[in-house]
């Protein structure tokens, strides 16, 4: 089951949000964490289909966000270590 462009900005919107939440500190602003959720959605379908799961996009909208968050958390938890913000890591 594909996801369409509405779909994806939907998942990256709600993973966004849902990384900023679950995370220490503040989010990096509703754009940006919008781009979080969607740069997130590609790791985490990356890490999901290598690990025999599937995709992003071959799972339901709850799943793929469920993976979407998984893949932000990560991207976020690499680039607090790029910036050098390592007191708010988890």
């Amino acid at each position: 089951m594909g996801h369409g462009l509405i779909a994806w900005i939907i998942i990256g919107v709600i993973a966004g949000w849902l990384t900023g939440k679950l995370m220490k500190g503040s989010g990096f602003g509703f754009f940006m964490d919008m781009i979080v959720g969607l740069v997130g959605a590609l790791v985490g379908g990356f890490i999901s289909s290598h690990l025999g799961f599937g995709g992003v996009g071959q799972h339901g909208l709850i799943i793929s966000i469920v993976i979407a968050v998984i893949g932000a958390v990560i991207l976020t938890v690499i680039l607090r270590l790029i910036s050098g913000n390592r007191g708010a890591n988890l």
